[in-house]
């Protein structure tokens, strides 16, 4: 696997983790669970994920 086809794969796979785990806050947060240790957790994930396709978007990776 070349370098662009690795980046591409972890892209993808970012992007849909992001996808499901603000599902899953959207999920507790209509069940009135946002004080859980695992709401939390996936906002900590959100936090992260969004810094890191920021970054990309920095530098012309993302549109």
């Amino acid at each position: 696997m070349d370098r662009l086809e690795a980046f591409e794969k972890m892209l993808k796979e970012l992007q849909q983790q992001a996808e499901y785990e603000q599902k899953e806050m959207d999920r507790l947060k209509m069940a009135g669970k946002e004080k859980t240790a695992t709401y939390r957790q996936y906002f900590g994930n959100k936090m992260l994920y969004k810094m890191m396709l920021d970054k990309y978007k920095q530098y012309g990776l993302l549109e």
